[in-house]
């Protein structure tokens, strides 16, 4: 037989190996998962597999098996075989025989699934080029024990829920990869931490617990092409932002879910960094606008679930080879920041689950001419005639966006998709709406010139509503309102006031100058303080009075007021010759005049009496 044979014999029950059997023979794989049925077995078939070479043995029991005792034993027996490579996987986690290492010295190539070490024996391997264990229960990392093993180019100890304690791994020379991922490792990194191991290319930290990267922690692995720390909380000793300022040879950074706080400096001397993913992180306001300086080499970078509102413009502007964007799970409101021309390379830009309800057609115009997925589901979009050239790209472009299909209206009860929006029903609509509008606007203009025109007698009309609406509920708290020009107010003040007020009995008098609240507006005031307050209201007419227009307002508003209420409880002074020709302009007093009785000053002793007499009796006087 040829030495390029596989041979598999897993879940064969095997009982019986003739002795020297495999004695001489050579494979390139031997498969012996469940094979033997009990241990028993194992013993007297340990004298067939005496003298067998082969590249790689794989032992161990599957998830269903029930020979798991078995797996035990034979490792006891192992080193009756010689192998190069060795694959133990076990259902559940056993411990590993202390002497095991031994028999795997000859190996290049350990993968271990599944076992409990709680120590490990220090033993120093010639070919030793790669080592796994994941899935066990380690609580030490074996960093003495792994460490001056000068082949060791991989090693990968992950997924091992008990290891808890770090070991310094020292003086390995040859080691480019290195994985320490889905442990619960708290560790600091990573000048003393990995000593002697100047070629290191790979390193993954990820999903442990923390990382602490020190001042100078990274300096003497200028050699890393992929650092990998994803959901392990980073921080950064003394917030120095430049630690990894030395890494001029990665490539790959993957900074998701790392609670860091990111600086403006955070990236620089990155010059070849290919691939960034920063997703579930949180941002300074405006720091986008320098995160990204310098990263020339940039093609992947990743933004999601990061509670993004708004990308600034020139976000962008250094990274001219970016090729795949990713802002998947933000709350993204525009994408106005395709504009750019350093986005000119994008192939594919992933923007799903986001608070997007349309797209302007500047924005549409300038898309990236090599874009070839674009991801818009899960949006907001809004199916309106308002959004009519966006929807009309959506429904041309379904070969470019990713899952149209899942692309719904925000507005629908019935959440309809947006490819079944039809932008030829808003042609008509359109026309309509124009027309509306054109009418409202016309409508609206005539109404607001007559408004103007009339403003006066519509507020007018308004302030007796109101007066007749309160007049029930509201009691006098005046003898008489006095309507008067302020340029009379010194008759008003030496002759009315002291005659009436000071008079026996007192007549109160309601002035607009004295009794009126403050910061109410004069139109309440004339209805609440003076009309609707006062029994009667007394006209001072004269040449002031004809020419006021504050004046003749009063005096129509109150007539008009008391003519509601029935009651001439008007009192006309005539405080001058005035001209008939005005009066007759004001037809309501005019009119008034010609009706009622009214009084005349005349500046005489024996004709004053008589008029404050009857001036005051017109006031005491019921209606």
């Amino acid at each position: 037989m040829g030495s390029n044979v596989t041979l598999i014999l897993s879940r064969n029950p095997i009982s019986f190996i003739e002795t020297g059997a495999f004695a001489g023979l050579y494979f390139k794989e031997i498969n012996l998962f469940d094979t033997f049925i009990s241990s028993t077995v194992v013993r007297d078939i340990t004298g067939g597999l005496s003298g067998l070479n082969v590249i790689r043995l794989k032992i161990g029991n599957f998830e269903e098996s029930t020979w798991q005792e078995t797996v035990g034993l034979l490792l006891d027996y192992i080193c009756v075989i010689y192998f190069q490579e060795i694959y133990l996987h076990q259902s559940n986690p056993s411990h590993l025989p202390s002497h095991i290492l031994r028999c795997m010295a000859n190996c290049s190539k350990i993968y271990l699934s599944r076992v409990v070490l709680e120590t490990w024996e220090h033993f120093h391997f010639q070919n030793l080029k790669e080592i796994i264990v994941v899935n066990g229960k380690m609580f030490t990392l074996p960093g003495l024990q792994l460490s001056h093993q000068h082949s060791l180019r991989r090693l990968v100890i992950n997924n091992n829920y008990r290891l808890l304690v770090f070991q310094k791994l020292v003086d390995l020379p040859s080691l480019e990869y290195l994985d320490l991922s889905r442990n619960v490792l708290t560790i600091d990194c990573c000048d003393l931490e990995f000593v002697g191991t100047p070629n290191l290319r790979y390193l993954n930290l990820s999903v442990n617990s923390a990382v602490t990267i020190r001042l100078f922690g990274l300096l003497n692995h200028p050699t890393l092409e992929v650092l990998d720390i994803h959901n392990t909380k980073v921080i950064f000793e003394n917030d120095h932002s430049d630690a990894m300022e030395n890494l001029r040879y990665l490539k790959y950074l993957d900074l998701s879910y790392s609670q860091i706080t990111f600086n403006t400096k955070l990236f620089h001397g990155l010059s070849s960094l290919k691939e960034l993913k920063m997703a579930g992180n949180s941002f300074a306001k405006g720091i986008f606008s320098q995160l990204f300086l310098n990263l020339t080499t940039l093609e992947v970078l990743d933004l999601s679930n990061c509670a993004i509102e708004n990308i600034p413009l020139h976000s962008f502007h250094d990274l001219h080879h970016l090729k795949h964007l990713i802002f998947s799970g933000n709350k993204l409101i525009t994408m106005d920041f395709l504009t750019g021309p350093s986005l000119s390379k994008l192939k594919s830009l992933h923007a799903d689950n986001n608070h997007i309800a349309g797209i302007s057609p500047s924005v549409l115009q300038n898309i990236p001419a090599d874009l070839s997925v674009f991801d818009l589901s899960f949006n907001p979009i809004e199916c309106s005639c308002i959004q009519t050239e966006f929807i009309s790209w959506i429904i041309n472009h379904q070969s470019v966006l990713k899952d149209p299909q899942l692309m719904s209206c925000k507005s629908s009860s019935m959440n309809s998709r947006v490819i079944n929006f039809d932008p030829t029903q808003c042609v008509h609509r359109n026309r309509v709406i124009i027309t509306v509008s054109i009418l409202a606007a016309v409508t609206v203009l005539l109404l607001s010139a007559l408004l103007y025109k009339y403003q006066f007698y519509i507020h007018y009309c308004f302030i007796l509503l109101r007066g007749y609406r309160m007049s029930r509920q509201q009691e006098c708290s005046y003898d008489a309102f006095v309507i008067y020009s302020s340029k009379d107010e010194t008759w008003v003040l030496d002759e009315l006031v002291e005659n009436l007020e000071k008079g026996h009995p007192p007549i109160q008098l309601c002035l607009h100058e004295r009794d009126f609240q403050a910061g109410k507006s004069i139109t309440s005031n004339i209805v609440d303080e003076g009309i609707m307050g006062s029994r009667k209201v007394i006209v001072v007419v004269s040449q002031h009075f004809l020419n006021s227009s504050w004046c003749q307002f009063e005096f129509e508003l109150a007539q008009s007021w008391l003519v509601l209420r029935r009651n001439a409880s008007i009192i006309i002074i005539i405080l001058e010759d005035v001209e008939d020709k005005k009066i007759k302009r004001l037809f309501g007093l005019h009119k008034y005049l010609k009706k009622n009785t009214y009084l005349k000053w005349k500046a005489n002793a024996l004709s004053n009496t008589r008029f404050w007499a009857r001036l005051r009796k017109a006031i005491i006087a019921k209606n």
